[in-house]
């Protein structure tokens, strides 16, 4: 478990169990997806908290080990209004309006009435008067995959391949709405793949919903099902590329991880990829200034495209 995960966790902790009061150790652990035994190490944490150059008892009291149930003593500050800088304010409020516009099962009447009241404070704090967010993909989409989430229908979609430069017609089974470094995703069921896939939802053209119902997760087949599959294509693999001593700038393009420089400046690293024609396409559009070392047959490729670029040339007037 990570620090920030319990981080977060501790510090949701005291106002959910205010307002569960009386709650066992057993279902506030269930809540929070812990074991019982971790919950009580956090309670025990907890309650040894203290405010700079003060005893653990200055700010808050629990009791929990006398009949397996918890109870809030004295939360000290808790019930005072929560304060948020401008900064804080406006992250909130994007995350709010970015939330209301992802399909899900979440009371989007709620979303809205909070982030109108919070679009006020940014105002009073100084901040943007507006916050405008969209989320990736069309407003027609988002529509079409939340009503069949809802309705636990599949959804037929044209898509555009990031990895192989195609347009595909496909069934899916929408399963949840996500959104990671600013790019909206739908988890799906592909139904022409077999398998769990994600897709970018503004590379979806067009999507509308079928009559088919969901089969669900239970019909993958168990050699194809993996929750390590993070893209419309297959299981990552790792390739090994080298860059000349001036041209640093393609560490940024590729994403490059594990760069090591040798003496003469030149760079060796490590490139995920879905797609080895993508990388293909990546490294003649470098103009020789990267190659690739391994895997071999990725290498090969990118020499074979090499050769029939070079021998299309050959062919002009």
């Amino acid at each position: 478990m990570s620090s920030a995960a319990r981080l977060s966790r501790l510090l949701a902790l005291v106002p959910w169990l205010m307002v569960n009061d009386g709650i066992t150790i057993t279902e506030a652990a269930a809540h929070f997806g812990v074991s019982p035994a971790q919950l009580e190490k956090d309670l025990w944490l907890l309650i040894v908290c203290g405010l700079p150059g003060h005893g653990p008892d200055q700010l808050v009291d629990i009791q929990f080990w006398d009949d397996g149930r918890i109870h809030v003593l004295d939360a000290q500050t808790m019930s005072a209004p929560l304060r948020l800088s401008g900064d804080e304010a406006v992250a909130l409020l994007v995350a709010l309006r970015l939330l209301a516009q992802i399909p899900g099962d979440h009371d989007r009447a709620a979303l809205i009435r909070a982030t109108h009241r919070l679009q006020e404070a940014v105002g009073d704090l100084g901040g943007a008067p507006s916050v405008v967010v969209e989320a990736g993909g069309a407003h027609s989409v988002i529509d079409v995959l939340n009503e069949a989430m809802h309705a636990h229908l599949a959804v037929r979609i044209v898509y555009g391949s990031a990895t192989r430069d195609e347009v595909t017609d496909r069934e899916i089974e929408p399963l949840r709405i996500a959104s990671d470094d600013g790019r909206t995703y739908v988890e799906a069921m592909c139904r022409r793949a077999g398998a769990l896939r994600t897709f970018r939802l503004d590379r979806i053209l067009s999507a509308a919903v079928t009559s088919s119902a969901m089969a669900g997760k239970d019909s993958l087949d168990p050699v194809t099902h993996s929750p390590d599959v993070a893209s419309e294509s297959a299981k990552p693999i790792s390739a090994v590329i080298a860059i000349d001593s001036g041209a640093s700038w393609v560490l940024d393009i590729l994403a490059v991880t594990d760069v090591d420089e040798s003496a003469d400046g030149t760079m060796t690293g490590s490139v995920l990829l879905h797609d080895p024609e993508w990388l293909v396409r990546m490294m003649l559009s470098l103009g020789g200034v990267a190659e690739v070392l391994a895997p071999t047959d990725v290498r090969k490729s990118v020499a074979d495209a090499a050769k029939r670029a070079l021998a299309a040339y050959a062919e002009v007037p």
